[in-house]
């Protein structure tokens, strides 16, 4: 445990606190998709939300029609003021269509679907469904520091600590090496942001509704670095904040295959290259991933040292493995997929609600 402030400010969990936060004036939006129903993961989030008592809970989910029904009824038997927004159902993606919003279908959209609907309430807050250690505590903890303390936005960070060892792969072995790597050629402030949250890919954020209003969001898993090339430009330093939220237990990926980590670092990459494009830093992707490589190779021996200190199971040549995997995610952004910020399209958050009871109503 410590106390150290970091670039970003940081808050720490010294005395195991449930601040005072304004959940009364808040959302909360948790993205699922057909893996969530009634899991032991989302039944724990959403019934501790049943404590927090939040203004309104909105779901935005994908999934095929014939599991629709059925995460209907589950979502109904927890006592929250709980909106669902089906979001590939065929009368949302035609509204969608009809305003120009073809951006492919993945987490990150889901999340901009969600956050109209959620910005109508003072504050919002994010966070995964899969997070098997869920308490009550983190919707307050990610609220408090919004409400009177002058930040915008906050970010949670925590350990990914399980079956005695360390997770969160895809952030110590490729976002921190190749942020890293980057740093070493370029002096750029949005890298030193970048840089500076100590879980960078953390699913779970808080926004005032003013800044979650004006989010241009990855419509895929680019989505949490998308957010902080966002807020980097609209809250800064000064309006961003991190919230230590303990120890996490999360649902794991493979490393393979287009839904695994390496598929994910594709469009992790995409993202962070696309939020450095946009402000004119040019990495030399020539040498890049071999300077990625070098770079990671310190973080390893660094997490080896963490692993053994903890007496935790560390197998460094399979995370030098995934090291060499990521590396080919390494390539320039493929274009700018971002959906628009609330604030600046035609499409109205009620159209979305509307469409999607219809399409509940013929389930």
């Amino acid at each position: 445990m410590e106390y150290v402030q970091e670039r970003i400010a940081t808050l720490h969990d010294l005395t195991g606190p449930t601040p005072e936060a304004p959940v009364d004036r808040a959302a909360v939006v948790v993205p699922m998709t057909e893996r969530e129903l009634a899991g032991l993961a989302p039944e724990r989030t959403l019934a501790a939300l049943e404590e927090v008592d939040p203004a309104r809970v909105v779901v935005p989910l994908r999934a095929p029609a014939e599991r629709v029904g059925a995460f209907r009824d589950w979502l109904a038997g927890f006592d929250l003021p709980l909106t669902l927004l089906w979001c590939n159902a065929p009368q949302v993606e035609e509204l969608l269509a009809d305003h120009g919003l073809d951006a492919p279908a993945g987490k990150g959209r889901d999340v901009w679907l969600g956050l109209g609907l959620a910005a109508r309430e003072e504050f919002v807050a994010l966070h995964d469904a899969d997070v098997k250690s869920y308490d009550a505590s983190h919707v307050p903890r990610l609220l408090a520091p919004l409400s009177g303390s002058g930040f915008a936005f906050s970010k949670g960070y925590y350990a990914r600590v399980e079956n005695g060892r360390l997770y969160g792969r895809l952030l110590r072995l490729f976002y921190e090496p190749l942020v890293a790597a980057l740093r070493d050629r370029h002096d750029a402030p949005v890298l030193e942001y970048l840089d500076a949250f100590r879980y960078a890919l953390a699913g779970e954020m808080g926004f005032t509704a003013e800044l979650a209003r004006e989010l241009r969001l990855q419509p895929s898993w680019g989505l949490e670095v998308g957010v902080l090339g966002e807020t980097f430009e609209l809250a800064g330093f000064e309006g961003s904040v991190q919230v230590d939220l303990g120890v996490h237990e999360h649902d794991h990926r493979a490393v393979g295959g287009a839904t695994g980590l390496a598929g994910m670092s594709e469009h992790v990459a995409n993202a962070l290259f696309g939020v450095l494009a946009e402000r004119g830093i040019e990495p030399e992707f020539d040498g890049l991933p071999e300077r990625y490589r070098a770079s990671a190779e310190r973080f390893v021996r660094g997490y080896a040292a963490d692993a053994a200190f903890n007496g935790l199971e560390y197998d460094p040549e399979d995370e030098r493995s995934q090291v060499d995997t990521y590396a080919e995610a390494i390539v320039p952004a493929e274009g700018d997929l971002r959906l628009p910020a609330w604030s600046g399209t035609s499409l109205e958050p009620a159209d979305v609600v509307r469409a999607s009871d219809r399409a509940l109503d013929t389930l």
